[in-house]
């Protein structure tokens, strides 16, 4: 924990910024890297009834960490996708996780 899901980005290009993602989203959640799960989801975008291209799309999953932490982060995944996608629009949506609801081997935080 924290989860990122990233659709609309192809698999070798999260793995190629994964490294220097998390060790800047370590830095920015002060948490260590292995926390960290990155996950590719294969997405096909519809609009008016016809595929479409769509664009790259970050769901974050954490606890809360405040809101400069989480401009932070946004900023972080934003720039690493950017450099791919320099003329895309980026979307980062975060999903605060409620601790008494996260369960890690039968135990929740």
């Amino acid at each position: 924990m924290p989860h990122l899901r990233f659709r609309g980005v192809e698999k070798e290009e999260v793995k190629e910024i994964s490294r220097e993602l998390v060790d800047q989203l370590a830095e920015i959640v002060e948490c260590p890297r292995d926390w960290f799960t990155l996950e590719c989801i294969d997405t096909e975008f519809i609009f008016d009834g016809q595929e479409s291209k769509g664009y790259p799309f970050v769901e974050v999953l954490w606890f809360d960490r405040g809101q400069e932490a989480k401009n932070r982060a946004a900023t972080a995944v934003t720039d690493a996708i950017k450099r791919k996608h320099p003329t895309e629009d980026i979307c980062v949506i975060f999903t605060n996780l409620n601790e008494k609801d996260y369960y890690e081997n039968g135990n929740h935080f």
